[in-house]
Formats: C-alpha cells, sequence, structure tokens
C-alpha cells in the first residue's frame, strides 16, 4: 500500500531530524504525484496525506478540479508564464519562481484574482545547465526587485534542485550551502519576504536534506514507484 511507502519515509525524515537536533514536525514532507493517477492521490488522502506536488500545470489543474475532498497542491515543476492561470488558485505555495518574467505573469493572474501568491525562489545552487533557477549571488538581489516591484506575490523562502548523484553525501554541500544563503538572506531584513522554507531533498537525497535545514522535501518514486513516462 502507498501509505506504507509513505509512512516510512516519513519514519526516515524523523529520525534524521532527531539527529539533527530537529523537531520533526518542522519538516513537511510533499508526495510527489506527477504522472500518477488521481486514485494514488485518493488512497494517499484517504489514509490523511494533504501535501502533494506536481509538475506540469494543467496535469495540477485537472486533479486539483476532479479530487474528491480538498488537499494541498504544490507546483514545483518548471512554471511557463502562459501556465500560470492554471495555478494561480490551485496551488498553496509555487516552488519554482526563477524569473522577472514569470513573476509578472504571477503578479498579474494574483492581482486578477485578488490574491497574494506564495512562492519559493528557485536557487540553480549547483549551476546545472541542465537545472532552472536563478544563481546563488544573483539570489538577494532578485529577491529584493521581486519584493518591491510585485505586492501580489509573497516569497516564503527557496527551493533547489540537487544535482542526481549515485551517493547522497555529495550532495551534502548544496543543502548545507543553500541552508546558508537562506541566513544572509534573512540578514538581509527585506520588507515582505520571509525566509521559513527551505525545499530540498528528493527521493535519493532528502535523508542527507533534512539534516542540513531542510523544511520540506519533495519525494516521489519512494512513495508511488517508479514513473512511466511513455503514457
Amino acid at each position: 500500500m502507498l501509505i506504507d511507502n509513505y509512512n516510512e519515509v516519513r519514519k526516515n525524515i524523523d529520525e534524521a531530524a532527531v539527529r539533527a537536533g530537529r523537531k520533526p514536525e518542522d519538516i513537511t514532507l510533499i508526495a510527489v504525484s506527477k504522472t500518477k493517477p488521481l486514485s494514488d492521490i485518493e488512497e494517499l488522502r484517504a489514509a490523511g496525506v494533504m501535501e502533494f506536488g506536481e509538475n506540469k500545470p494543467q496535469e495540477l489543474r485537472d486533479k486539483f478540479d476532479n479530487i474528491s475532498a480538498p488537499v494541498h497542491f504544490h507546483q514545483i515543476g518548471h512554471l511557463q508564464t502562459n501556465k500560470v492561470k492554471y495555478v494561480i488558485n490551485r496551488a498553496v505555495l509555487i516552488h519554482s519562481l526563477d524569473s522577472i518574467k514569470l513573476a509578472e505573469a504571477i503578479e498579474k493572474e494574483a492581482e486578477k484574482n485578488d490574491k497574494v501568491a506564495e512562492v519559493l525562489i528557485e536557487v540553480n545552487f549547483a549551476e546545472e545547465d541542465s537545472k532552472f533557477g536563478i544563481t546563488r549571488e544573483t539570489a538577494i538581489p532578485f529577491i529584493k526587485e521581486v519584493a518591491e516591484k510585485f505586492p501580489h506575490i509573497k516569497i516564503k523562502g527557496l527551493m533547489t534542485i540537487a544535482p542526481f548523484v549515485d551517493d547522497p553525501e555529495e550532495n551534502r554541500p548544496v543543502f548545507r550551502g543553500m541552508k546558508q544563503l537562506l541566513l544572509d538572506i534573512i540578514s538581509e531584513n527585506i520588507d515582505n519576504v520571509d525566509m521559513n522554507v527551505l525545499s530540498m531533498g528528493m527521493t535519493n537525497d532528502y535523508i542527507v536534506a533534512v539534516e542540513e535545514g531542510a523544511t520540506m522535501v519533495r519525494v516521489g518514486t519512494a512513495i508511488f514507484g517508479e514513473r512511466n513516462y511513455n503514457i
């Protein structure tokens, strides 16, 4: 059963938190349900799971609109400006703000819907060519610009996608660096910016991420099994 997988991941998170001197309840587990059927979400929802992550805005829209009872959907994948309309009233948190152009689109849709969109700033900390996100060097000026220009956007923290590695220990410097960047931004005391959320860590490295300060981990395969991207 999926809930057994979920509970095993949750147990690993709790144990990692305790090892790091943290409170397990301070870490949110997001079950990444991308490409998986709505029935899988319903099964976990019935067992009390509330936080789910989707990559594609249209998939998030369809699942949100058809689920039998409300859950919290997170937009965790790259977001194109023309797809913002699908998630603005459906995602509790957009994890992937990475450009002023996207901020403009989110601001426009949020204002139109009379709401404030909560977002995380995606940082390409490892500077991989294949990944989206701003650089660590531009993070503070970027955040200051977004906070100043866009009243319908509320920055809640940072997100990163670490490199895919065989040994999760290789990503420890990335996670540690992200935590330090978060602290550096906090020290700037930027108006309209919270730095309470650090979204990092996936199936292969979430335990290390928790040990280094993640407040949200995004786990899919360890809960739902391997994905078939050909369907």
